[in-house]
């Protein structure tokens, strides 16, 4: 019962984090578009699609986290725990989308610059936008990045890390925008440039992401130092002389343990049994109750 209230408390507060954040991605998004249309700033409309991707994947993490939290079924013998990778894989992949869109877009109009053209200086409310942006979505980046960790949520850490490169996205169109307002219309240029140097690191943000849940997805091992926490572990348990064939992966934000111990041959089952036990509670006391371990016990060579 206890262990059931835990995870409707996690939900809890996933739920009322994203539901925050979405508030705020709305508010910015209406802003940023209205701003950056009547301000005539193309970094400030790209910086309101960043913000309408925020929107969508708050919408991403709601759903798929509710699912990632059902417990072992029927059909799903390990749990849901990948939806969640899943969802976080989504959310990189539209933050990678945006950033392509903005890099691409900058240039375009970089290029315009280069052949003659010129480009309408952006307004003072384009700028009032970005700064107002900065401020909120590193609030919004902070708090929840903390329920995150606090919940062990990889999809809503991702999610705060989107919060986050959506402020540096501002930062960046405010200095674009802004020297482009104090420097005087030959300077317009800087509007785009800035929205080129932001997307790069909305890119990077993005691909971190991606490779990381990839990694997930395709049964990527736990980093060396948990494998070697698992065994001294394991190795602390008497009579346990040997351990192989460790196999490790995650499954959302729990982890499975497979593991080959060699023990005296002269010990009955039940022992052995204890022995193997001990090391379960153990392992699930280091790495969470939902841990997935399966202990194959040899007789010492």
């Amino acid at each position: 019962m206890k262990y059931v209230m835990e995870i409707e408390e996690r939900e809890k507060k996933i739920y009322r984090v994203t539901l925050m954040g979405s508030v705020v991605n709305v508010v910015l998004l209406v802003f940023k578009f209205v701003a950056g249309i009547l301000g005539g700033s193309a970094a400030m409309i790209a910086d309101a699609v960043h913000s309408l991707s925020d929107f969508l994947t708050d919408i991403v993490v709601i759903a798929f986290v509710r699912i990632s939290s059902k417990p072992v079924d029927e059909d799903h013998d390990y749990g849901h725990g990948k939806y969640e990778t899943l969802a976080t894989s989504i959310i990189g992949l539209a933050l990678l989308a945006v950033g392509l869109y903005i890099f691409y877009n900058g240039c375009l109009q970089i290029w315009d610059v280069m052949r003659g053209e010129e480009i309408h200086q952006p307004g003072m409310i384009a700028l009032l936008a970005a700064l107002l942006s900065i401020a909120l979505k590193e609030w919004t980046f902070r708090f929840t990045a903390r329920v995150g960790k606090q919940v062990g949520s990889q999809a809503v850490v991702a999610n705060a890390w989107h919060h986050r490169s959506d402020a540096l996205s501002s930062i960046g169109t405010a200095v674009g925008i802004g020297g482009a307002i104090l420097l005087g219309k030959s300077w317009a240029v800087l509007d785009p440039i800035a929205a080129v140097v932001v997307s790069l690191f909305i890119v990077k943000t993005a691909l971190g992401l991606i490779g990381s849940s990839f990694g997930e997805l395709l049964e990527k091992s736990l980093p060396k130092e948990m494998e070697d926490e698992i065994v001294a572990i394991a190795n602390r348990e008497p009579c346990v002389s040997d351990i192989h064939n460790l196999c490790t992966r995650h499954i959302g934000n729990d982890i499975a343990i497979e593991m080959h111990l060699r023990m005296p041959g002269d010990i009955s089952l039940t022992t052995s049994h204890e022995h193997a036990t001990n090391i379960e509670h153990e392992l699930r006391r280091r790495f969470g109750k939902r841990t997935h371990i399966n202990i194959h016990v040899e007789p010492l060579k």
